[in-house]
This record gives C-alpha cells, sequence and structure tokens, in this order.
C-alpha cells in the first residue's frame, strides 16, 4: 500500500505538470512559416510521364524561389529549380524542372523503393496535410524514378516503414532532369474543411563536392523544429471526403528441408505449406483509417542485418518492418519506448482505427497474438529473454492534443495472457516548446502485471504481481552556436512493459550535453561541433551503475562526410565490482565520387569490460560498410564487424589473453533491372571463437551459423508484389562443421483492389 501511494503522488504531480504546461501551451512563441504558396485547379489533363508539355500545367502554380539550407546559410541556390502544383477532383499534381549545368555528374542509381540515399540526386515533396506543424509525408523521387515515402516528425526520427499509393515519372535530359508526382487524395489524411490549408515544403537534393539541400522556406540553424517552418498551402477547395477501400489479398507457398535426425543428418522433405491471408484498409472519411487483418504475412523478405551479441549486457534493437503496423506509425513513438510493434509476433486477426476529430489525433489497435518470438526479461544492469510459448490478446491505444506545435497525449498497452497474467501500462506525456530554441518533453507511465505461471520459461514467471512506474524528462536548448540538453528518467525494479522495447529497469538516469557549433563557408569542413557529455546511472537504491564524461567532436564536410571522435571516461558497474575504463570511440562516412559510393567506420578501443566474467578487459569494436556500384544497375553492400577482448585470467596484471573474437561478415548484391523488378542475393556469415580456458563457467571453441538467400521481385505498387526466393541456413554441428539446418522455396504473391 504505501508503494501504492508513492505511484498515485507521482502521477497525480506528473499530471498537474502536464496541466501547467497546457497552460502554458498559449504563451508559445510561434516559429516564422515560410511564404505562402496558393495552388490551383488543373486547366486541363495531366499524364504522369515525365514530360511538362501537358494542357494541364500551363495554368498551374509556378514557384522558383529556393534556398540553398546546406551547407549555405538560406542563399541563392547555385543551382536553379522551377515547380509547378496543381489538383483535380481525385489527384494532387507536382511537377519539377531541376536545372543541371553538368547532367553527366546526376548520381541516379537504380535501386529498389526507398533506398533514395543522401548522397544521390533527388526531389519532391513535403507535405504536411494536417496542418499541425509537426508532423509530415516526405514524398520523394530520384531522376530513375525510384520513390521514396517517409513519415517526418519534429517528435522523433524519420521513419521510410509506412507506403503511400502515389504515382510519378521522371526524364534525365540535355539540361538536367524533370519529375512529375501524382498523389491520390485517398493516400492523404485531412481534416473536415473546405477550402483547406496544408503545410508544405518543395526539396531538391543534390550532392557533388558537398551536400547541397534546397527548399521553398528558410530554414534558421538552431531552430529546435523542422516542420514548424513549412510555407502554407492555400487554395484546395472541394476535396473527396473520403470512403475508399483497398483489400490486399495474399497468397504464399513454400517448401522446407530440414536435417532428418539433427544436424549433419540426411535432409528431409516437410511438403508443400500453402498460406493465404487478407489486409483490408477502408478510408470512410479523409481524416480516418479502418485497417484489418485476417492470417496477415508477416514474413520477413530480407533478414535483419546480424548484430554482435557476445559480451552485450542489454538485448538489441530491430525495426518494424510489417505493413499492417505501419498506418501513421509515428503516433505510438513515445520519449520510454512503451510501444514496439514486433512483440506481437504471430497475430491470428488484427484492426485498427486511427483518425483526427479537430486537433486531437487517435490511434487504437487490437489482436490476437499466438506467440512464438521472446520476451525481454529487464533489469538494471543486463536483460535476459524467455521464450513467449503462450498466446495473447493485446491493446495498444494513443491520442494526442495539440496545442499549436506542442501537444499532450496518453498511452495505454494491454496485454492479456491466454492461461493467467497480464501486463498493463499507461500514462501521459508532452511536448512543450515555449521558444524556438527551447523544448520540454516528458512522460509518465504506470505498470501493472502478473506474470504467466510458467517458471519452466524464465524464473521469474511464477505468476507474481510487479507493479512499479516510468517517469521521462528532458529540456533542450540550441542557437545557431550553442546547444545544451538535460535528460533524466526513472525507472523502477518492477516495472514492465511487454509491449515495448526497455530493457532496463531499476535505474535513475542523469544525462547532459554542451556544444558549440562552428560554421564555414568555406573549406573541406562546413560545420564543427565541439562538446562535452555527462550521465550517471544508479539503481533505485543509490548504489552506481554508470557514470561517465565524454569529450568529443563532430565535423561535416567534403563528400557528405560526417566524422566523430570521442574520448570516455567511465566507472561501471558489473554484478558486485565496480571498473574503470578509458577508452576512445570514433567513426567517419562518406560518400565519394565514383564507384565507391559509401565507405563507413565505427571504431571503438581501449579499456572495456568482461561482463560475463566480472574482469577488467581491453577490447576493440571495428564496424566498416561499402556501397560499391559497378554500374547504375548493380549495387553491393557490403558490412564487415569485427570485435575482440582481451583479458587477464586473474583478474589483475597485463591482459594480454584473448577471451573472444566474433565477426559479422555480410554481402548484399541487387540487379535492378528496372524500378520495378530486381533480383537480390544476400551472404551472411557470423562466427565467434572463444578461450574456454578463460570462461568461468562452461563454453563452446567456436559458434557459427551462415545464412543464404536469392530473391526476385517485381512491385507493381508496394501492396500488388510478386517474390520467388529461395534459403539456406547452416549452423555450426557437434563435429564442428557447418551443416544444413534449413533450405527453402518460397514465393509470395499479393494484389491490391482499390475502389
Amino acid at each position: 500500500m504505501p508503494m501504492l501511494r508513492t505511484l498515485r503522488v507521482r502521477f497525480v504531480s506528473i499530471l498537474l505538470a502536464l496541466a501547467c504546461a497546457g497552460a502554458a501551451l498559449c504563451a508559445q512563441e510561434k516559429p516564422e512559416p515560410g511564404p505562402e504558396i496558393r495552388i490551383s485547379r488543373a486547366t486541363g489533363p495531366i499524364e504522369v510521364d515525365g514530360s511538362l508539355d501537358d494542357p494541364g500545367w500551363s495554368g498551374a502554380s509556378r514557384i522558383e524561389t529556393f534556398y540553398e539550407t546546406n551547407p549555405g546559410d538560406n542563399v541563392e541556390p547555385k543551382v536553379k529549380t522551377v515547380a509547378w502544383l496543381a489538383y483535380d477532383d481525385h489527384f494532387f499534381y507536382a511537377a519539377f524542372e531541376f536545372s543541371d549545368p553538368d547532367p553527366k555528374s546526376i548520381r541516379a542509381p537504380f535501386d529498389d523503393r526507398d533506398v533514395v540515399p543522401s548522397y544521390t540526386d533527388y526531389g519532391g515533396l513535403i507535405l504536411d496535410t494536417r496542418n499541425d506543424g509537426k508532423t509530415a509525408t516526405l514524398l520523394l523521387v530520384n531522376p530513375r524514378n525510384i520513390q521514396y515515402d517517409a513519415i517526418t516528425s519534429d517528435s522523433s526520427n524519420e521513419d521510410s516503414s509506412p507506403d503511400f499509393f502515389w504515382d510519378s515519372a521522371t526524364h534525365i535530359g540535355a539540361e538536367g532532369w524533370t519529375l512529375e508526382i501524382r498523389i491520390p487524395f485517398s493516400s492523404l489524411r485531412y481534416e473536415r474543411a473546405d477550402p483547406q490549408t496544408w503545410g508544405i515544403f518543395l526539396y531538391r537534393n543534390r550532392t557533388r563536392d558537398f551536400r547541397y539541400q534546397m527548399f521553398t522556406s528558410k530554414l534558421p540553424r538552431g531552430s529546435n523544429c523542422f516542420i514548424c517552418h513549412e510555407s502554407k498551402l492555400v487554395g484546395l477547395t472541394g476535396l473527396p471526403a473520403g470512403n475508399h477501400v483497398v483489400l490486399a489479398p495474399y497468397a504464399t507457398g513454400k517448401q522446407a528441408r530440414t536435417p532428418e535426425a539433427g544436424l549433419g543428418s540426411r535432409l528431409v522433405d516437410g511438403g508443400i505449406g500453402w498460406d493465404g491471408g487478407l489486409d483490408v484498409k477502408w478510408t470512410p472519411n479523409a481524416d480516418t483509417a479502418i485497417d484489418a487483418t485476417v492470417n496477415p504475412d508477416f514474413s520477413q523478405i530480407e533478414s535483419d542485418v546480424a548484430q554482435i551479441s557476445a559480451n552485450e549486457r542489454f538485448a538489441l534493437f530491430y525495426p518494424e518492418k510489417r505493413p499492417f503496423f505501419l498506418e501513421e506509425l509515428e503516433l505510438f513513438a513515445t520519449p520510454i519506448q512503451a510501444v514496439y510493434t514486433r512483440t506481437i509476433t504471430s497475430p491470428r486477426w488484427g484492426a485498427r482505427s486511427t483518425g483526427q476529430l479537430g486537433n486531437t489525433l487517435y490511434t487504437f489497435l487490437v489482436a490476437e497474438d499466438r506467440g512464438g518470438g521472446s520476451v525481454i526479461l529487464p533489469g538494471p544492469e543486463f536483460s535476459g529473454l524467455a521464450p513467449q510459448d503462450f498466446s495473447s490478446r493485446v491493446a495498444v491505444g494513443r491520442v494526442r492534443r495539440d496545442f499549436g506545435v506542442s501537444f499532450a497525449s496518453f498511452l495505454l498497452t494491454d496485454r492479456e495472457i491466454e492461461g493467467g497474467g497480464h501486463n498493463r501500462v499507461y500514462g501521459p506525456d508532452f511536448l512543450w516548446r515555449p521558444t524556438g530554441k527551447d523544448s520540454v518533453q516528458g512522460q509518465f507511465l504506470l505498470g501493472d502485471s502478473q506474470t504467466p505461471n510458467r517458471p519452466d520459461l524464465a524464473t521469474e514467471w511464477n505468476g507474481q504481481d510487479l507493479s512499479s512506474h516510468a517517469a521521462y524528462l528532458n529540456w533542450s536548448h540550441t542557437t545557431d552556436t550553442w546547444d545544451w540538453y538535460a535528460e533524466y528518467i526513472d525507472i523502477g525494479d518492477e516495472f514492465r512493459a511487454d509491449l515495448g522495447f526497455i530493457p532496463q529497469v531499476g535505474k535513475r538516469d542523469g544525462y547532459a550535453l554542451l556544444g558549440r557549433t562552428f560554421f564555414s563557408e568555406t573549406g573541406l569542413f562546413r560545420r564543427i561541433h565541439p562538446y562535452v557529455r555527462w550521465r550517471d546511472v544508479r539503481d533505485t537504491n543509490g548504489d552506481l551503475l554508470l557514470s561517465r564524461i565524454i569529450p568529443g567532436c563532430d565535423l561535416q564536410g567534403f563528400w557528405n562526410s560526417y566524422f566523430n571522435v570521442e574520448h570516455r571516461t567511465e566507472r561501471i558497474r558489473t554484478g558486485t565490482h565496480l571498473f574503470d575504463s578509458d577508452y576512445f570511440v570514433a567513426s567517419a562516412l562518406m560518400s565519394p565520387p565514383g564507384v565507391i559510393a559509401v565507405v563507413g567506420i565505427d571504431l571503438t578501443t581501449g579499456d572495456d569490460v568482461d561482463v560475463d566474467n566480472e574482469r577488467p578487459a581491453r577490447g576493440t569494436t571495428v564496424a566498416t560498410r561499402f556501397t560499391i556500384r559497378p554500374t547504375d544497375h548493380l549495387s553491393l553492400l557490403l558490412n564487415v564487424n569485427r570485435r575482440w577482448l582481451d583479458v587477464s585470467p586473474t583478474g589483475g596484471g597485463s591482459r594480454d589473453q584473448r577471451l573472444f573474437t566474433a565477426d559479422v561478415a555480410r554481402l548484399k548484391a541487387t540487379y535492378n533491372f528496372t524500378s520495378r523488378a530486381f533480383l537480390r542475393l544476400i551472404g551472411q556469415r557470423v562466427r565467434t571463437v572463444f578461450d574456454p580456458d578463460l570462461y568461468t563457467f562452461s563454453v563452446p571453441k567456436r559458434d557459427e551459423s551462415f545464412s543464404g538467400s536469392a530473391l526476385f521481385a517485381y512491385k507493381l505498387n508496394w501492396q500488388t508484389v510478386l517474390f520467388l526466393g529461395y534459403g539456406d541456413e547452416r549452423a555450426l554441428s557437434e563435429s564442428d562443421r557447418l551443416e544444413p539446418a534449413r533450405r527453402e522455396l518460397f514465393f509470395k504473391i499479393s494484389y491490391a483492389f482499390q475502389r
């Protein structure tokens, strides 16, 4: 009871703080928007073919004013860009003429949808159809007509997972390249109003000696928001009210061969497995979307990139890729990641409603999960995993109320476990921008759990009740020269978020950063940012878990390059011991002209900790990545990572004996026949070599696996697809050989019917 009273007091305190923040929103400083852009109805038909001589463009709104925002500071661009906007009863149109004095230098490789990297040429629209100044949809295209669509938010990162139905066409000519875009209004979400007012940026990216970015609005350096500087688009009238339906049935088939009696034995045919299902999207009106799915296909067409897990203390994060969860995905993003939809591993069915009522946005999702996969078991120093060997029903909902460029919201998640047990998490969060240079963000959650009575799966799953809180608060201040950031996180020992990604609990985590930015209009580096970071993490008893001081520096400049170097001095607790560490972290990323399109390296070296055996160590981690493009159609992506740790068997003296060496090598080769069809080959090898004599418990001498795949894909759009593929997985057998663990042939066909 005392704990519950404490939680109630904290909960009420946060609600009061939230109410005070809401009361202050009316006094917030409003950012300066870009110049108003007026759009008019098309005066004739427009065919999307990359040619701008259609009658419909003759009376379209013409926009010629662009600003170079990087590397220049809102200066006149070095190349000319002209854009036109128009609309009719069903579509929103945009056209661009991107002049280029040297068309041969245009960087425009063929690739898959959403693969439009920053070192290539592209352009398009950024639309804020809700006119909230916080969230927008990116619709960008490169000169080979490779589309990129994403959601970006001033309170979270850009996410290219969501996909939309839209059309585009391009043409490369003697004076540059042209682009036409047609967007069905049924693909956009906007409030019920006539006339409409939207936010908009027109955007061009051009990379040569430097990366040049050009917008139709000025972007002041040091601003704490991006979308808030959008222009207002006016003149939209008589837009359709919705009532659009998309039916996307799918069928899959696969034939797998697995070892008959363990690795190394004869492979036997498991027969052909057939499956099918249906995704449905209904937009009864323009600001509401209802999604439903029956037996959804959540197969991964591309494997996750392997990460080195040896000597890691906490669970590793992998992004969501599955279509059903991606409608307005940003509404699930909160400072404390209480929603991580990959925890819903195998839904039998699901339904979701997302919409807007005035200044209030909402989303609510329910599903029946057949189980499978793993559940994170968090702790203050380590996290573990337990198999999810049970089914459950899940619900996730969030409501967000906007106040200008600020908002307040409430989140609820619930997993009800078949056979007994539950996990419920709920609480408010807010983002307040009192000025254009300051932002304050906070969240408070209460967690109430009853674990399943399955001690055979995890020791803590004995049917016990767990309840605690999680709180977050930060204050960020940014100008064109100075920036500082302060953050505090408090998560109780018994807090669980089974539908989220929170691998560490039982901590009180303080973090601060102070930085100074220097800009240059000449030279190799255009932005230099030295800084110092501090972090202090303690458990709920006040005992130190981690203390860290980090001076560092960022540099941005030539060839779209980024460099970073840090010197880290820290004290870290493992078990009952505190260890002092002194090490360096450095990274470099650049896009030189020519065949080698990307070169990247991340390096960590110096003192380390052997967390498995609780003793000091020295180690190095090197992660490299290369993108090689021999032709515009062929892309080779190579990732090579290595990590090693050296220790002293006694924990004292020279640390010169190799505890382990871990390697990940991955090669992904893609040949794009057109913007719709490609052939992809992937080979990935993960290998760790141990010295069992240096461990205090039993480990093998070697752990190794290999996976390979071949895939042919044809895509009319993101939901009308054909996949044909082959997969080969190998694992280390008792005879210390890589033996086939699974071989599989598969296909998938899906078609989107629209009305």
